[in-house]
C-alpha cells in the first residue's frame, strides 16, 4: 500500500464545485432525514412545541448532542440544571473543534470573516467528504460548503415530519429508527479505513467507551471513547513512505 503525495492549492471559491459537494455528501442524506424525523419524534414526547423544535434546528444543529440534551432535558430549568445540559453538549460536540482543526491548512488560506463561518458547517459526514476531496487536491472551498449547506437545510426542515408524526414513530424499533445512528457513523468508517495498523486507535476507542458505559452512568463513555482513541493515536509511528531511504 503506497501514498500519494498530491499537492495542495489555496482555498478559492468558485461555483463549479458546488453540484460535485452536494453529489458526494448525497448518500447521507436519507440517513439525516431519518435521523431528524428520530429527534423530531423525540422532542414531541418530550412535551416541546413544534416552535421550539424548528428554533432549536436552526440555531444548535449539534446533531448527536441535540438527542443527548433532549433525553435529559429537566422538569425544572435551573442554573445546575443549564450548567449540566451545556457540559453534555460541549462533551459530545468537542470532536468538531478536532474537525475544524484539521480544515485550517486548507482554509486558513482565506480571510478570517470566510473561514470561520465555514466551519458552522462542520458534521461529521461533510467534514469526511471534504477530506476525502483535499486529499486528492481538491482546493475549491465551495465543494465543503454547498454541501453543508444542503446537509443543514435536510436537517433543519426533517424534525418537522418526525414532530407530527410522533404517535407513530413512538417505538423507533418498529420502523428500525433506533439503527439509524449506528448505521450511519459505522457507514462513515469505510471510506475512513487506510489499513488494519490506522484502526487501531478505532479499536482502543471503542472497547474503552463500551466498558465505560458499562460501568459508569451518564454521558463519560463519549469522553472516555475519544480520549484513548486519541491518546492511542498518539503513541503510533507514522510509517516511512515507500521508497523512502533506509
Amino acid at each position: 500500500m503506497h501514498s500519494t503525495h498530491i499537492p495542495k492549492a489555496p482555498a478559492y471559491w468558485s461555483k463549479a464545485a458546488i453540484v460535485p459537494g452536494i453529489v458526494a455528501i448525497g448518500p447521507m442524506l436519507p440517513g439525516t432525514l431519518a435521523f431528524g424525523m428520530a429527534f423530531g419524534a423525540l422532542c414531541a414526547q418530550k412535551s416541546f412545541s413544534l416552535a421550539e423544535v424548528v428554533v432549536m434546528m436552526g440555531t444548535v444543529y449539534g446533531g448527536l448532542s441535540q438527542f443527548v440534551a433532549v433525553q435529559s432535558w429537566p422538569s425544572v430549568l435551573t442554573p445546575a440544571t443549564i450548567a449540566t445540559l451545556a457540559l453534555l453538549t460541549l462533551t459530545v460536540n468537542i470532536r468538531f473543534m478536532l474537525m475544524s482543526a484539521t480544515l485550517r491548512p486548507w482554509f486558513g488560506t482565506l480571510p478570517p470573516w470566510q473561514a470561520y463561518p465555514a466551519m458552522l458547517l462542520v458534521t461529521d459526514g461533510g467534514w469526511l467528504a471534504a477530506m476525502r476531496y483535499r486529499d486528492h487536491g481538491g482546493a475549491d472551498a465551495m465543494f465543503y460548503v454547498g454541501g453543508g449547506i444542503v446537509l443543514y437545510l435536510v436537517w433543519l426542515v426533517a424534525a418537522i415530519p418526525g414532530f407530527l408524526l410522533a404517535e407513530q414513530l413512538t417505538d423507533p424499533k418498529k420502523y428500525g429508527v433506533d439503527l439509524v445512528m449506528p448505521a450511519f457513523y459505522a457507514a462513515m468508517l469505510v471510506p475512513a479505513w487506510k489499513g488494519p495498523r490506522r484502526a487501531i486507535p478505532w479499536v482502543v476507542s471503542g472497547i474503552v467507551a463500551l466498558v465505560v458505559h458499562w460501568l459508569v452512568a451518564g454521558w463519560w463513555f463519549i469522553i472516555a471513547g475519544a480520549l484513548s482513541g486519541a491518546i492511542s493515536a498518539g503513541f503510533l509511528d507514522e510509517p516511512e513512505p515507500s521508497g523512502a531511504a533506509a
